[in-house]
């Protein structure tokens, strides 16, 4: 065994996460172990500690910073002492990908498998190096965490499944860590007029900082309706980041209408991971000419795209400092969730090891 870390520890439906330490095998022959730096807290985690039918134990996180401790015989991509981005989407995408080894992590002497990166709650992971990308050791490592879920399922969204240009109009139903990331990506391609909807002035005030042109509360008014008359009609593109039914109902209409055969209406694309079966009108895709379409990490390859976003940071035109707003450490965790779930916390959070 390589050695013991500090883990959080889905162990128990409804109750708190636990911390507890798990011994972490050696690198098997594609596999990295990285030291982390800092990790995101994502709201996907939330759904999974909300599923009775979650198989526990299990460990959580999806997206970290770290520097490389050890690698095995067959990997030539990193090398000790290199700092990365850890990831859950494979650095050149899920196409073709081979299959490897799972590395099989001993908590309380059972053997629990490490599903690709999906433990980044940790102080130290070993996970396949595909899971990992390669950074400057001049970039920052705390808030380039979030890079490696909330940018490139936020941005990329924006840049590869919709491939939003410039001049087209936008709404983005969501305020949160995703929705900001998109937002901001639509900013940067100069597209225009980007409407931002949330139930929160608050987070609607903030979003203006990532490039929102125009807020619309809906808790307030008809979210719909507002986004036609700012757009003349309808938006170009329209995300919804949150995948719950009220917005998924709002986020075809929401788009312009086009001419069966004659005229491509709007795309509306949902991101935020629904928790039920979306109810999609089939009847407004047809008479409007209208696209639907859903995403898995933005369509991303994290090896492609991950300069870009940090070429953006480092120019300020992603600005990390700004989406990372709270930060904790990891005996903090319960806490930290509590607040994520109570809609405390403005754009991201971190934990910091």
């Amino acid at each position: 065994m390589f050695g013991k870390t500090l883990a959080v520890v889905d162990l128990e439906y409804g109750q708190p996460l636990v911390l507890e330490e798990v011994e972490l095998p050696d690198p098997g022959p594609h596999q990295v172990i990285v030291k982390q730096f800092a990790t995101g807290i994502c709201h996907s985690q939330l759904h999974r500690l909300r599923n009775p039918s979650q198989k526990r134990p299990e460990f959580l996180g999806h997206e970290a910073t770290g520097v490389v401790v050890a690698v095995g015989k067959e990997v030539d991509y990193v090398a000790e002492g290199d700092h990365v981005i850890v990831t859950w989407v494979p650095r050149s995408g899920f196409r073709g990908m081979p299959r490897h080894d799972t590395a099989m992590l001993k908590f309380r002497n059972e053997l629990i498998p490490a599903a690709s990166s999906s433990h980044t709650w940790m102080q130290t992971v070993v996970c396949d190096d595909r899971w990992v990308v390669k950074m400057d050791k001049d970039i920052p490592t705390d808030v380039t965490a979030v890079v490696g879920c909330a940018v490139l399922t936020g941005a990329g969204a924006a840049l590869h499944t919709a491939h939003v240009g410039i001049g087209t109009s936008v709404a983005v139903f969501g305020a949160g860590g995703l929705g900001l990331c998109t937002i901001q990506a639509c900013a940067n391609v100069s597209a225009y007029p980007i409407v931002v909807v949330d139930l929160f002035d608050e987070k609607l005030e903030y979003a203006r900082q990532f490039g929102a042109t125009h807020t619309v509360n809906g808790s307030q008014e008809d979210a719909v309706a507002r986004i036609k008359e700012i757009t003349r009609g309808g938006a170009d593109y329209a995300f919804d980041m949150i995948g719950v039914s009220d917005t998924i109902a709002q986020l075809l209409p929401s788009v312009r209408a086009g001419e069966l055969g004659v005229d491509d209406g709007g795309t509306a694309v949902l991101v935020g991971f629904p928790g039920q079966n979306p109810g999609i009108p089939a009847r407004d895709l047809f008479a409007g000419a209208k696209k639907f379409m859903t995403t898995a990490g933005g369509s991303g390859r994290p090896e492609r795209d991950f300069p870009l976003f940090l070429s953006w940071h480092q120019h300020g035109k992603l600005p990390l400092e700004k989406l990372v707003t709270r930060r904790y450490p990891l005996e903090q965790i319960n806490e930290a969730c509590a607040d994520l779930q109570s809609g405390k916390i403005l754009g991201r959070a971190i934990i910091e090891f």
